[in-house]
């Protein structure tokens, strides 16, 4: 054999050597999205769970504000049935949207505030809360990544005939907090 055929073998090597590269490096993004994405749902199932003893707890000092608490169990679940990111993370918002009037509701009892099982419940979901926003960074940076690299040339030459497309981040739907608040202040009287 010639040197222009062991050229072109070794060109051939080296084009299938990195092509593996750039498949393998894409599957570990793949799965880390995927990893995210669990521990996305990992912390709405603990939400989840948690829900029903403030529900219960809250229930037992503002009977009256049966729709809320009604609404709340209602939707308990819903963000961990999601489905694909987009559901999961409307689910997700409701769920905090509940939450939050649940706490709202909350602060009109101050006898409630004062219980220690109250107490501990809105820590443990203050906690969460926390470990939520963590996971869903996590997940949207995971994301990026892939995307990142399903999207750069010279990867996009191999990802696309090789089945990998971009991935959705995880937004959240309220558009309020997309534009900051307007403040204003009354001005005295001159």
């Amino acid at each position: 054999m010639n040197l222009e055929g062991w050229i072109a073998i070794g060109v051939v090597v080296l084009v299938l050597v990195y092509a593996i590269a750039i498949y393998n490096r894409l599957v570990r993004l793949r799965a880390l999205v995927k990893e995210g994405f669990s521990g996305i749902t990992v912390q709405l199932r603990r939400r989840a769970d948690l829900v029903p003893n403030l529900v219960e707890t809250v229930q037992g000092y503002a009977s009256h504000e049966r729709e809320t608490l009604d609404a709340v169990t209602a939707h308990r679940s819903d963000a961990i049935g999601g489905g694909s990111v987009r559901q999961t993370a409307e689910a997700d918002a409701m769920m905090t949207g509940l939450l939050g009037r649940l706490m709202a509701v909350a602060e009109a009892y101050p006898d409630l505030k004062a219980d220690d099982n109250f107490r501990q419940l809105s820590s443990e979901l203050s906690s969460l809360e926390t470990e939520l926003q963590s996971a869903r960074r996590y997940y949207n940076a995971t994301v990026r990544d892939l995307n990142t690299r399903v999207q750069s040339f010279p990867d996009t030459l191999f990802a696309r005939p090789m089945g990998f497309t971009e991935e959705p981040s995880y937004e959240d739907a309220d558009q309020s907090i997309q534009s900051a608040p307007k403040v204003s202040f009354p001005r005295p009287a001159a």
